[in-house]
């Protein structure tokens, strides 16, 4: 079962108040960006690099103490945080396991929603296993994203080899 919320805007369209850009659409090599309507994005390649799901963490953490997760004030906001910290893990992870690796890390928010989108070379779906066996060592990662994050999709772009991988969590109060 699918817990996805449901979205008026297909997935990769962040809808008319967004203006963040992403993977999935946007072009360009910044690391950091800030666009007009006040939204922040980072990206991160992947290519040559090793140790990419500790270096994934690190960028994401990174752009969490730029734009004010960290340090966090509350038990929630510290929550907040290390969730976005698990959910770049397990989506890198996924990549390296399941997709031929990442190859670019994505990471935006307009202030309400922090997108996070991991684009690889693979052709697979990820899914969430079912039945999910707590127990079972492995296959917990989309599990586990699909239960911290609001939405989660993957984008495909024709012709083009590979996939995004995306999943919105909301921004601490």
């Amino acid at each position: 079962m699918l817990m996805s919320t449901p979205r008026p805007c297909s997935p990769g369209d962040r809808g008319p108040e967004s203006g963040i850009g992403g993977a999935s659409g946007a072009s360009g090599e910044d690391a950091s960006a800030v666009s007009a309507s006040g939204g922040r994005s980072r990206r991160l390649s992947f290519d040559g690099e090793s140790g990419v799901v500790p270096l994934a963490r690190d960028f994401a953490r990174q752009a969490l103490y730029a734009w004010g997760w960290l340090p966090s004030a509350t038990a929630d906001q510290r929550a907040a945080a290390e969730d976005v910290l698990l959910v770049v893990s397990e989506l890198v992870t996924n990549a390296c396991l399941h997709a031929e690796g990442p190859a670019e890390l994505w990471i935006g928010s307009d202030g309400k929603v922090l997108r996070i989108e991991v684009s690889d070379r693979g052709a697979g779906d990820p899914a969430p296993r079912t039945p999910h066996r707590a127990g079972r060592p492995g296959g917990h990662g989309m599990f586990i994203v699909q239960r911290l994050c609001l939405d989660w999709g993957v984008v495909r772009t024709p012709g083009a080899p590979g996939k995004t991988v995306w999943a919105e969590l909301g921004a601490p109060a």
